[in-house]
């Protein structure tokens, strides 16, 4: 059996907009998201292994929620810590637009502790939930010490700390730097932009620092992709100086959407699981697509995996 590490972090989420302004919803979010996808979407052969730090305050329940997943490795490499968990208020204003504020502390990883866990798996899908989950210098020392491929979705790195937890948008320090540390990269449209003006030049610099695949997602529009056409995210085959090959795909409509948080988890997974599968970039980021969707029409990450699967929910 195959092993794909997972590496972000479980919160707590607070959530208005939704319901209307007085009612708001609490429940897990952050990596529970893309867990949930794999578990909806991993190929046969693979399992999950999840590399998750979790405050004391939460453990019991965040354990709970990793025991219902039926592809999740045996092996435990689910670190209680003593600090409070991360917990975000969400607040919408639109389909696509909120704000965040975060509050807890769950620290991220040293290269001294990731590097015997990773030791042994075949892949790693690196989700920046809070932004602090790894260090440039512990990502650098991830991709010297770690020979599979790396799918990483940079979002909070994008993301200060303001006054009152507030995230608040800002540039990526050493943004190079850190496209070098991973083979295929996802970021949304806001993040594309404060790489660069011209996606296509921001294409090009993050394959020369050595990404084969990246993926923009954009919303109720689907997603871009920029990559070479020789890139396999599994065998991790680049070939420098090869044309970049860019396409939108759509993303399918959706009638009823209810509840637009974690979609770019859910998508992201869901890519990661496909390209492990052997489908071409393009039919991979379809099937994202289909998945994120699906999360639009659900609520919350609880039992989410049957929903995407299209199963009926256990009571």
């Amino acid at each position: 059996m195959k092993q794909l590490g997972v590496i972000g972090t479980m919160v707590w989420d607070t959530i208005y907009g939704r319901e209307g302004p007085t009612s708001p919803v609490e429940e897990w979010g952050g990596i529970a998201y893309a867990l949930a996808a794999l578990e909806a979407t991993l190929p046969q052969g693979w399992e999950m292994v999840p590399l998750i730090k979790v405050g004391r305050d939460l453990a019991d329940e965040a354990n709970r929620f990793l025991c219902q997943l039926e592809k999740r490795a045996k092996v435990n490499r689910f670190v209680e810590v003593p600090q409070p968990n991360n917990r975000v208020t969400l607040r919408y204003y639109s389909s696509e637009r909120r704000t965040e504020c975060l509050s807890g502390g769950v620290p991220g990883w040293t290269w001294d502790e990731l590097g015997p866990m990773v030791r042994d798996l075949d892949a790693l899908y690196v989700n920046f939930i809070s932004g602090f989950e790894l260090d440039l210098a512990t990502a650098r020392a991830l991709r010297r010490g770690f020979a599979g491929p790396i799918y990483a979705d940079l979002h909070s790195l994008f993301l200060g700390v303001g006054e009152g937890g507030l995230r608040v948008p800002r540039s990526l320090p050493n943004a190079t730097d850190w496209l070098s540390c991973f083979d295929a990269v996802q970021v949304n449209e806001d993040e594309l932009a404060r790489l660069g003006d011209d996606p296509m030049g921001v294409a090009a610099r993050a394959m020369e620092a050595g990404v084969g695949l990246l993926v923009v997602t954009l919303g109720a529009k689907g997603a871009a992709y920029f990559t070479t056409p020789s890139f396999n995210f599994e065998r991790r085959i680049l070939r420098p100086g090869e044309p970049i090959v860019s396409a939108r795909v759509p993303a399918p409509v959706v009638a009823q959407p209810a509840d637009p948080t974690g979609c770019g988890d859910v998508f992201g997974a869901s890519l990661v699981s496909h390209l492990l599968a052997g489908f071409p970039v393009e039919e991979a980021v379809a099937r994202a697509n289909f998945y994120a969707a699906r999360n639009v029409s659900a609520r919350g990450a609880t039992h989410l995996q049957h929903y995407l699967k299209g199963a009926i929910v256990p009571a």
